[in-house]
Formats: C-alpha cells, sequence, structure tokens
C-alpha cells in the first residue's frame, strides 16, 4: 500500500509541476501598432485589434503552452512615435510579432525596427510598394494590397472604359506618392495620359484650392491619392464643387467601405474602387463580418479582415514550426497557402507580397442597396499573379534573379 500510495502521490506531483511549469510560461504576445485616433482610425484602429483577439480567441487562446496575448499602440500617425513603439513592443514588452501598423510613413519606420531585431512584422493597413520592394526583409510580409494593385485595377478598369486623361490630388507622403506614381505608370501604360497633379497636406480639413485645380485641367479622372479621412474629405467637397455634375469623375484609388458609409451612397454612387475583401463577397466573408458586427457594431474594412487572416496564419504556423524563432516561422508561412475567408489559395513571396484575388466593385445607386453597409457591387475578379507586382519586377534584394 505504501508502494502504491507513493507512487500515485508520485504522479500527481509530475501532473501538478507540468501543469505549473506550463503557468509559469510567459505568454506570446503579438503587438499591433495602429491608429486609434486619426485619419485612418475607422480603416484598422481598434477594429484591428478586435479582429486580432478574434483570431487568438478562434485559435484556442494558447499556442506552445502559452496564452496569446494582444497588445496594441497608438502612433498618431507619426513615423518616429511608430518606431518608438515597435522598439519598445519587441525590447520591453517581449513581443514576438507585429501586425497591421497602419499608414505607410509609420509602416516603414517601424518595419526598420522590427528587421534589426529579427522579428516578424506583418501589414495590413498601409499601402506602400516599398514595403516589399526597397523595405523589404526576411521577416516582413505585406499582406492586404498596395499601391501597385490598387492602381492596377482601378487605372486599368478606367483607362479601358474610355477614362483616359488623369489629374492626381496626393497626399504628401510616400503612400500617396506611390499610389499616383503606379497609377500614373498603368494610365501611361494603358493608352492614357497624366495632365497633372497637386499634393496636399495629409489630414487636412479644406481641399477647395486642390479641387480647382484638377476641375481646371479639364481631366476626365480626378484620381485620389490618399486615404481615410482625406479621401471622405476629398469627395464630399467634390460634390459640392459640382465636380461630377460637371462630367469629371472622381476616382478614389484607395477606399474603404467604412469610407463610403461616411460620404453617403447618395455622392459616393458610381466610383470604381479597387479593395482586397468585401464582407459580402460570399458565405465565409459574411460568418465572419457578422460575428466581427456583433462586436464593433459595423463591417470589416479589408485591412481589418486581413489582421484576423494574417494573426491567424501567423499562430498556425508557430504552432507547426513549434517555436517562436523568426525564421522557422517564416518558413513554414511561406511554405503554407491561405485559406480562409480572406484569400483563397494564397502565398506568401519571397519579397514578403502576399499574393491573393482583388476585387473591383462599383458603388451601388442608393435604390441598389438593401440598408446600410450594402455598398458594392462586384464587377471583375482580378487574380492575385495579375493584380501585384510581378516578381520579375521587384526591386527587393531578397528576390534571386
Amino acid at each position: 500500500m505504501r508502494r502504491v500510495l507513493a507512487g500515485v502521490l508520485a504522479c500527481a506531483f509530475a501532473i501538478s509541476a507540468n501543469a505549473s511549469l506550463a503557468q509559469d510560461k510567459p505568454p506570446l504576445k503579438l503587438g499591433g501598432i495602429l491608429d486609434m485616433s486619426s485619419l485612418y482610425a475607422d480603416i484598422t484602429g481598434t477594429g484591428s485589434e478586435t479582429a486580432a483577439k478574434m483570431a487568438a480567441e478562434d485559435f484556442g487562446g494558447t499556442v506552445l503552452g502559452r496564452k496569446i496575448e494582444i497588445v496594441v499602440g497608438d502612433h498618431l500617425n507619426k513615423a518616429d512615435l511608430a518606431a518608438n513603439i515597435a522598439r519598445d513592443m519587441i525590447d520591453n514588452q517581449g513581443v514576438e510579432m507585429i501586425f497591421d501598423v497602419a499608414a505607410s510613413a509609420t509602416a516603414l519606420a517601424a518595419g526598420e525596427i522590427a528587421k534589426a531585431r529579427g522579428k516578424i512584422i506583418m501589414f495590413n493597413g498601409p499601402g506602400s510598394i516599398r514595403l516589399s520592394n526597397e523595405a523589404c526583409g526576411p521577416y516582413t510580409v505585406h499582406y492586404v494590397f498596395d499601391t501597385f494593385a490598387q492602381a492596377n485595377v482601378t487605372g486599368l478598369a478606367a483607362v479601358k472604359s474610355g477614362l483616359d486623361t488623369w489629374f492626381f490630388l496626393t497626399a504628401d507622403y510616400a503612400f500617396g506618392q506611390d499610389l499616383e506614381k503606379d497609377t500614373s505608370n498603368v494610365v501611361v501604360k494603358s493608352g492614357g495620359k497624366v495632365l497633372g497633379s497637386v499634393r496636399h497636406p495629409i489630414n487636412t480639413s479644406d481641399f477647395s484650392s486642390f479641387l480647382l485645380q484638377a476641375q481646371a485641367s479639364k481631366a476626365k479622372v480626378i484620381g485620389l491619392a490618399n486615404a481615410g479621412g482625406d479621401t471622405i474629405n476629398a469627395i464630399k467637397q467634390g460634390a459640392e464643387f459640382g465636380i461630377t455634375k460637371g462630367g469629371q469623375k472622381i476616382s478614389p484609388l484607395l477606399a474603404f467601405v467604412t469610407d463610403i458609409d461616411s460620404v453617403g451612397l447618395e455622392t459616393a454612387q458610381g466610383l470604381l474602387l479597387a479593395e482586397a475583401f468585401y464582407w459580402d463577397l460570399n458565405d465565409d466573408t459574411r460568418a465572419f463580418s457578422k460575428r466581427f458586427m456583433e462586436r464593433t457594431k459595423r463591417v470589416p474594412t479589408s485591412a481589418q479582415a486581413g489582421v484576423y487572416s494574417s494573426v491567424m496564419h501567423y499562430l498556425q504556423a508557430v504552432k507547426a514550426a513549434g517555436t517562436t524563432d523568426a525564421a522557422a516561422v517564416m518558413k513554414v508561412m511561406k511554405e503554407t497557402p491561405i485559406n480562409d475567408m480572406f484569400a483563397k489559395n494564397g502565398r506568401i513571396r519571397e519579397d514578403g507580397r502576399m499574393v491573393h484575388d482583388m476585387y473591383l466593385f462599383e458603388v451601388k445607386k442608393p435604390s441598389e442597396s438593401k440598408g446600410r453597409w450594402d455598398d458594392y457591387k462586384l464587377l471583375a475578379t482580378v487574380p492575385g499573379d495579375q493584380a501585384f507586382q510581378p516578381l520579375s519586377e521587384s526591386r527587393c534584394p531578397l528576390v534571386k534573379k
């Protein structure tokens, strides 16, 4: 009996010790560097935080015996602050992976910190093509969209339909400049002409002088190479100036469903735009969006849906690799196709670009909409290898040619 009792006690002690050891493991921290309070707050913000937490919960809450913890910081749309947050997250908080980093200037700054420290960073909100070109890194992933794809899908469709002269209103920072450049290239290659452009400060409230210059150009299309609140204000003020009634088209080169909701269908109807995700695209997107809406009271943007998908893909790779080591995890991520509500047969290339289908939408007329958020009708699905920059044109030093 003593031997039996001793054995039982030994087993109980071992189980208790193992459980205690598991509890003693530090949490696996994933850090979101987000715009929580500036012009991209609706696009990413608390919605991106919610999406990341949903992914962690759906995964089971733990991986490799470690509790998954989501931490976030507000970069206030300032590049230096984004870099400082990234540095603090990695050096002091023990964050293993950074996600989102809405806005391109902030993403470029945070990306350099993650690269120097050998940590994975996954971009969901920013669009600059530089993130998978000159600024690429071995552990950098550009997940949702980029300026090349936005330009390629929207610009090409517009020129093909006869809208072949363009004037750009461009946000004066990395993203806007890249979006103007990439769209100009598409327009010219397709046989169109660029009649001019004007740069505006980011987060400006008055577009009147810029819109007057665009109107005076007589261009068939006024391309908005901006995002978030800037896009919303430019569209609204353009309508007030009677630009579309005068025969010119306003084309937002990056717009999200939240932007269209803010503008309203009466003003936004007929706009052509490219998106990586739409909540009402299929059964999978609707199921995810319904759960997201229960928490946020609004549908997810493509950036927020991309956060969920990228966090889930990362966690699955950590589990498969059996480690959080960046090189091992990234190897699995690049070898594993992405099939979920965001992408079908998506893949991460050697330049860090996640290649997936893009969609061309037209904004519905008020009479066509069944209610709030029913904003888009699908015009075309563009395969990823046609939407995104081909590797043969890549400027990423990691790409072998």
